[in-house]
């Protein structure tokens, strides 16, 4: 009995091991189709064609090519994310305004170093595709993380944001109660303005807006990237 037993959770991890596999040279194979075609031509059949799999055998790891899209892109959410997160770790025990710019270097770094990954979650929308809630977690750790830094910082000595003007703090309110209601609307607001800022100035550069503009981007974007800070109130902690 005991031999048997032995036998079949051997033989259950052999298969989901084997899986594994297969699921990851599927990832692959459609990552390599990406880069090559864009995500809007991404093609089950062409992935089987390159695997050297029926359609039929693929459909079993991934049953569309919205499921496909969907695990790429949580995978990419996840590398970006953990990449920040990393980063961030390395600078825990600095002054805010340090673990800030940390976080958004990473955020670069990652985006250039996996442009097509980058495209396919900060691109242009897949014709046809809508993304599922299942891909909020991941795609929420980068954001997640700076609020963590904001965060400490309130706690500490505080930051230093504008006043909210009038027709903008319900917005503020609604954005702190959705997010993080430990923060003040206007803090949470310009939170929310600095990370569209930050993805705006990775896309400029990933997608070749500065050519002919900025010569020096390392330089521009860690000033840029102080700026953010300064925007939502860290540099007050110097």
């Amino acid at each position: 009995m005991t031999s048997n037993t032995s036998n079949a959770g051997a033989t259950k991890g052999a298969r989901a091991r084997a899986r594994e596999e297969i699921t990851a040279a599927i990832k692959d194979a459609a990552r390599r189709q990406l880069a090559a075609e864009g995500a809007a031509k991404l093609s089950l059949r062409a992935v089987a064609r390159e695997l050297g799999m029926v359609s039929s055998a693929l459909y079993r790891y991934f049953p569309s090519r919205d499921d496909l899209l969907t695990a790429l892109i949580i995978d990419a959410y996840d590398s970006l994310g953990a990449a920040a997160e990393t980063a961030h770790a390395g600078v825990a025990g600095e002054r805010p305004v340090r673990r800030w710019t940390v976080v958004c270097e990473a955020v670069r770094d990652w985006a250039l170093a996996h442009p097509h990954e980058y495209a396919l979650i900060y691109g242009s929308p897949v014709p046809g595709y809508s993304a599922p809630e299942s891909t909020v977690p991941a795609a929420a750790r980068v954001g997640l993380l700076l609020i963590a830094v904001v965060r400490d910082a309130h706690q500490g000595r505080g930051v230093a944001v504008q006043p909210l003007p009038t027709e903008l703090r319900a917005e503020g309110e609604r954005l702190a109660a959705d997010l993080a209601p430990d923060l003040p609307p206007a803090v949470m607001t310009a939170l929310v303005a600095a990370w569209a800022q930050l993805f705006g100035l990775v896309s400029f550069e990933v997608f070749g807006q500065y050519h002919r503009v900025v010569e020096d981007r390392s330089a521009f974007f860690a000033q840029a990237a102080t700026q953010l800070a300064h925007g939502v109130g860290l540099l007050s902690q110097g």
